[in-house]
């Protein structure tokens, strides 16, 4: 069944890990598919290798924190 990647800058906490698998699961539960038949993959990206309009997220936000 559906498999989601969710691609987050280095650092979320594990906290906020857990609410992103809760919230996008149950997205999947509203259309009718089993929870137990989705799957949600993070990735955590340094933000030096993440680039936003045109420069390293690292620099252009380097004010933004991961939850």
């Amino acid at each position: 069944m559906p498999v989601v990647h969710v691609y987050v800058w280095s650092g979320f906490s594990d906290e906020a890990k857990k609410k992103t698998i809760a919230d996008i699961t149950k997205v999947f539960v509203e259309m009718g598919i089993p929870a137990e038949a989705v799957e949600v993959i993070i990735h955590e990206v340094p933000k030096e290798n993440w680039g936003v309009g045109g420069e390293q997220a690292s620099k252009k936000l380097k004010h933004v924190k991961p939850p």
